[in-house]
């Protein structure tokens, strides 16, 4: 887990330091270490996660933490906090994020249009949130988009996709397109070719990737990309996202050194008959690792620009 600190509202928050959620029994604990460590006087806290809130409380995911926000803020001694998903975060944050923090994905015009926008990326799962203008200020629209089902397209696609572990009972997208879904897509693709296959991850698979550009690895996530730009074409219809689509996640930053930009543009675009929609929306990669904070810290300078149920959703 990530920390950071704004001395005042409106200030752009200063990182602090990264802390494993493993070695910590839960967020209250976590965060009173950091606040000690820098002497710091804190009087709230705005929190993301990547698993479902239920009103104060979130349950990590892929982590053992159960974050009861009004708990935290007794151990802290907060006057507020308020807790929001990963994706919700990075929704809310989309009008926050400068030109200089992202990729753009071909020659598409990114000069903050208006229209829906929609937030995804890989990560430990496949996010999606979508963030539209509303009387109540940003709204955010999420969602599980990432546990819908995902098939073959291509001949090469079809050739692998026999070898998929389907522990699940069937494919979603997420099976594929996250952190464990890249290393599943290559073990896939080794089975189908009959070369060994080796348990790796996918920080594995990129250091194999990097060091040899032509080999299989390195095709593995040529391929990754491609079912990206896939899967980002079916939600930014879902949502008609004319404000564009930004990815963002923990892989895909790491990897971008592998994307074929003309590739993955007509990977996003070939949903006929909508090419023409398509084909106008920006794309992007979001390369700064701060960019959610910055957004939290813009919440809690001026909440009345958002449209969230504080009532229902605030510690205090």
């Amino acid at each position: 887990m990530r920390f950071s600190h704004a001395e005042q509202p409106g200030q752009v928050p200063r990182p602090l330091e990264s802390l494993a959620t493993a070695a910590w029994p839960g967020l209250a604990e976590a965060a009173a270490h950091v606040v000690h460590t820098h002497g710091l006087a804190v009087c709230s806290f705005v929190v993301c996660g990547a698993g479902p809130v239920a009103g104060k409380g979130l349950r990590l995911t892929n982590a053992a933490w159960a974050i009861d926000g009004p708990s935290v803020a007794t151990r802290l001694q907060l006057s507020q906090g308020l807790l929001l998903n990963d994706f919700e975060a990075l929704a809310f944050s989309l009008p926050t994020i400068e030109p200089d923090a992202v990729r753009p994905i071909g020659s598409r015009a990114d000069a903050r249009p208006a229209g829906t926008r929609i937030v995804l990326g890989p990560g430990t799962g496949l996010g999606v949130a979508a963030l539209t203008a509303s009387a109540g200020g940003y709204l955010v629209l999420p969602g599980e988009a990432g546990h819908i089902d995902f098939g073959p397209r291509t001949a090469e696609e079809a050739a692998f996709w026999p070898h998929i572990d389907a522990g699940l009972g069937r494919i979603s997208a997420e099976w594929l397109l996250s952190g464990p879904g890249l290393a599943r897509l290559h073990t896939a693709r080794l089975a189908a070719a009959g070369l060994a296959v080796d348990a790796m991850d996918a920080a594995g698979i990129a250091t194999l990737a990097n060091a040899d550009p032509n080999g299989a690895a390195a095709a593995t996530l040529r391929l990754f990309w491609r079912l990206v730009a896939r899967f980002a074409g079916d939600m930014a219809l879902t949502f008609l996202a004319k404000g564009g689509v930004t990815l963002a996640g923990g892989i895909l930053p790491k990897i971008a050194n592998f994307l074929d930009e003309a590739a993955f543009r007509a990977g996003f675009e070939a949903k006929a008959p909508m090419q023409p929609l398509l084909h106008a929306m920006p794309v992007r990669i979001l390369m700064e690792e701060n960019a959610v904070a910055r957004g939290m810290a813009a919440i809690a300078a001026n909440p009345d620009a958002y449209a969230i149920d504080y009532a229902a959703r605030c510690w205090r």
